[in-house]
């Protein structure tokens, strides 16, 4: 089973920067690459991106564009999360999970980003 971790959370104020680490200890058979999700106090989890391990295709939500950047080191079953420009609306848990054909799964414990106004 993999195990996914991930780091670089913080406190930082509006326009600020942050990059999320995430560390997979493998990965499954049909893996196809991470994504990061991030959930809100009182709101659903949301997908913000994804790297696919072989061609480092990316994929963002509307939101994220142009200010976060996704990018993965396959030698090392990482992937980054660059965060420019945050805003206060950016605040929440991220995660990143397994990208697998029919979804996601593995998810990791989270690690909280708050960015205040």
């Amino acid at each position: 089973q993999v195990q996914l971790a991930e780091s670089g959370g913080g406190l930082v104020q509006a326009g600020g920067s942050l990059r999320l680490s995430c560390a997979a200890s493998g990965r499954t058979i049909r893996s196809v690459g991470l994504g990061w999700f991030r959930q809100a106090p009182g709101k659903e989890r949301e997908f913000v991106a994804a790297v696919a391990w072989s061609t480092g295709s990316t994929d963002y939500t509307d939101s994220v564009k142009g200010r976060f950047t996704i990018s993965r080191d396959n030698g090392k079953n990482t992937v980054w999360l660059q965060m420019n420009s945050l805003k206060p609306e950016d605040t929440a848990v991220y995660y990143c999970a397994e990208w697998l054909p029919w979804g996601y799964d593995y998810w990791g414990q989270g690690t909280q980003v708050t960015v205040s106004s």
